[in-house]
């Protein structure tokens, strides 16, 4: 297919046409030529007003629970979903029935993702089933495509079974994912243990068992040398362990979710059910110390944690509801909107080469003769509604709320996915 971006605004520090707005040609998913006025026909001609566009971004923490329950999402509307969001790529955690902990789960994914508009990375179970008792087959898993290795949002919680993984990715060179969280003492609660948590009448999840998790994870990184990425940490202590680790030399990176970045326990006096996330949201203090650990740069990239749930899961009473909201469409708006002062430059770099650099993705970059895998997206202001989702499941508290940067579609393997 031949086509034909005219004058997008280039945001790529890879690129020579870096912050400058031109034209890009493409032929059979390949970069032709960049410049003005480019004159040749091609089959379709993408021109908005205000265009940005920039390498593909990636997720790095999302649950497509295909196979096990498609009624949730499938690996094709979740696709659409990432897709509508801006994603050319999307890691999926291995939480699904049966868990992704052999070769065949693994190649599962893979051959079904070749035909979707969106590449999909398998996340290789540790162990067996996500149950942290033995290791999974994390070799043959890598042999097929599994990208990296965690049990999704089961935190792996025998030191034991850690440290072996650790181990093992290292001969491998591969990063291991934690979702932090020490379930001997949290297993009860329901939110941020605290003082809206005593006011509200809800059992509290402590910070400290997300705390402690990290601290432990940090020693053994260190100790084997291995690499590891903490995803969706929520609060302050959290920040400052991870800093002072990066600063000793471990070989640690972490994600934030834009839910901990916008929101508070304080939220949840309304009892939103789509708010009831795990990790939960921590205090006002947690989530101002978490944006200024993105502005400084101590938070590497976002993880949307798109967990759908159908209605059922959530229109319920707060203790019944299942943990998780969509954010796949809304993550890039949510966290500029949040962050004004961050440049788009950089905002950028959290979406594409930070996580491509951590979980050694191939850079996209925006040259001629590279392949095509482009975001497009403008910086104007706009409305999610409910007509806009993608998702088999709509269970999000953004519906009807205003945003600024909007995705606009991606270009990837010689497809056009737009929002029109």
């Amino acid at each position: 297919m031949n086509l034909l971006l005219r004058q997008a605004k280039i945001i790529d520090p890879s690129s020579p046409f870096n912050q400058q707005q031109a034209d890009i040609l493409i032929e059979n998913g390949v970069i032709q030529s960049i410049g003005q006025t480019l004159t040749k026909n091609s089959e379709k001609i993408i021109e908005k007003e205000g265009l940005l566009v920039s390498p593909g971004w990636v997720d790095v923490f999302a649950h497509f629970p295909d196979p096990g329950f498609e009624f949730k999402e499938s690996l094709e509307t979740g696709a659409n979903a990432a897709a509508a969001g801006g994603y050319t790529d999307v890691l999926l955690i291995p939480n699904t029935v049966p868990v992704v902990h052999n070769k065949s789960s693994v190649e599962y994914i893979v051959q079904r993702s070749k035909s979707l508009p969106v590449n999909l990375h398998p996340i290789g179970a540790v162990s067996k089933n996500a149950e942290g008792k033995e290791l999974a087959e994390m070799y043959d898993m890598h042999d097929s495509g599994a990208i990296a290795f965690g049990d999704g949002t089961c935190s792996i919680q025998p030191s034991g079974i850690m440290l072996k993984a650790l181990q093992y990715l290292k001969a491998i060179d591969k990063v291991l994912i934690q979702l932090p969280d020490d379930r001997s003492i949290s297993a009860t609660g329901l939110m941020n243990e605290g003082i809206i948590s005593t006011q509200l009448g809800l059992p509290g999840k402590p910070a400290i068992a997300e705390e402690l998790m990290i601290a432990r994870d940090i020693d053994l990184a260190q100790y084997t040398g291995s690499r590891i990425h903490f995803t969706g940490i929520s609060t302050a202590r959290s920040v400052d362990l991870i800093q002072k680790a990066k600063a000793d030399g471990v070989l640690v990176t972490c994600s934030v979710t834009p839910y901990h970045l916008l929101f508070s326990d304080e939220d949840l006096e309304t009892y939103d059910t789509n708010l009831k996330l795990n990790p939960p949201l921590r205090t006002a203090a947690d989530r101002d110390r978490l944006r200024s650990a993105v502005l400084d740069g101590i938070i590497d990239c976002i993880a949307s944690h798109h967990f759908p749930q159908e209605k059922d899961s959530k229109v319920v009473e707060f203790e019944y509801a299942k943990y998780g909201s969509i954010g796949l469409q809304t993550s890039f708006a949510a966290v500029r909107t949040v962050l004004p002062e961050l440049s788009i430059e950089k905002l950028v770099a959290l979406f594409t080469s930070h996580p491509r650099r951590i979980f050694d993705l191939p850079v996209s970059a925006i040259k001629e003769n590279e392949p095509a895998c482009f975001t497009l997206f403008t910086d104007e202001e706009w409305v999610f509604n409910k007509e806009d989702i993608r998702s088999k499941s709509s269970n999000t508290p953004f519906i009807g709320k205003s945003f600024r940067g909007k995705p606009f579609g991606i270009i990837n393997k010689d497809q056009v996915f737009l929002n029109e």
